[in-house]
């Protein structure tokens, strides 16, 4: 549960805000009166970000996560209370094609922000963006926290490494962090389309049929990117309390479905009974099977989702509908 006022006049250092969950987790904090400090690489005009008028609400920094020097920099400067490490290359195929870039952004850039972090003198809480990708596959499901992390691709081995990181910084240097798994989430300003949900809604808004790119048996979390903001927000509230630092947890609604079961849910929520999945079965090196158990969430942090997945699949939907017809 989101503490009122807590966020109010602090100064948050958000990495990877024109992201997703960046974006959304963005206006949250500008909505709870943080002074909010984004970190930005590339310039992304047509990203949530800039749709959210958010480049006119906060302070915008534009640089690498592999420059360490300008995250120091910015951690001393702004006098930075919380900063939340989101900034990745977030595309599974993408980290297959190009694993350098995959790992360079992945886990130097996370090894630069924890050793900022560490040499920060006002620094009170950092939260981690890890991933369920960074268990690796088991026979052992749901994941819990005390799943080995054991990422055999590319993608998965940079969230392996980038969580094994934090812990090591929590450790060895006491940095108060504590560290998200979240399943695939979702929601309104995703402009990835080659994932599921933006892609499908897509399809079905051209009238063509949706492209699944594995067989459709594959397994996942799906979770509503709001569910997302508030867990990385309650987090980052808990970590003034030393028992939590240095935790990881796991943030999931704990309903799962295949691919092929999610994009037939999306055309019955559309109302599209003529249109079909078209199956390519082209997918290699992912995960065949995973979704979390959040009771740890639940009992230490008093998290708990609060999104339905049909109904916020219906949001999704107006939200593509609202920005595809601008």
């Amino acid at each position: 549960m989101v503490k009122r006022k807590y966020w109010k006049e602090k100064n948050v250092l958000v990495t990877g805000a024109t992201g997703m969950l960046g974006s959304w987790l963005t206006a949250r904090l500008v909505k709870e009166g943080a002074n909010v400090v984004s970190l930005i690489r590339d310039l992304t005009p047509k990203s949530n970000f800039f749709l959210l008028g958010l480049d006119k609400k906060v302070t915008i920094i534009y640089g690498d996560l592999c420059d360490y020097q300008i995250i120091e920099r910015t951690l001393n400067e702004y006098e930075i209370d919380t900063c939340f490490h989101l900034g990745a290359q977030a595309l599974v195929p993408v980290g297959n094609r190009n694993p350098l870039s995959t790992f360079e952004s992945n886990i130097r850039g996370t090894w630069n922000v924890l050793e900022a972090c560490r040499n920060s003198k006002l620094l009170k809480g950092l939260v981690v963006a890890s991933s369920d990708k960074a268990y690796g596959s088991t026979d052992q499901l749901p994941y819990t926290e005390e799943t080995p992390l054991r990422g055999l691709y590319p993608y998965d081995v940079s969230k392996s490494c980038a969580d094994l990181l934090a812990q090591t910084y929590f450790n060895t240097y006491g940095v108060p962090l504590g560290i998200a798994r979240s399943g695939n989430f979702f929601g309104g300003g995703d402009f990835n389309l080659s994932r599921i949900v933006p892609g499908t809604i897509r399809s079905v808004l051209k009238n063509e049929n949706p492209i699944i790119r594995s067989d459709g048996s594959y397994v996942r979390d799906y979770i509503y990117v709001k569910d997302v903001v508030d867990a990385y927000l309650c987090l980052a509230q808990k970590l003034d309390d030393p028992s939590i630092q240095g935790e990881a947890f796991n943030f999931s609604n704990e309903c799962h479905y295949t691919v092929l079961e999610l994009v037939n849910l999306i055309l019955k929520l559309m109302n599209q009974k003529d249109l079909k999945p078209i199956i390519l079965n082209k997918v290699s090196h992912e995960i065949k099977k995973q979704y979390l158990s959040a009771k740890k969430a639940h009992s230490l942090l008093g998290w708990k989702s609060k999104y339905d997945v049909e109904k916020s699949l219906i949001e999704t939907i107006d939200w593509y509908k609202r920005y595809l017809k601008w």
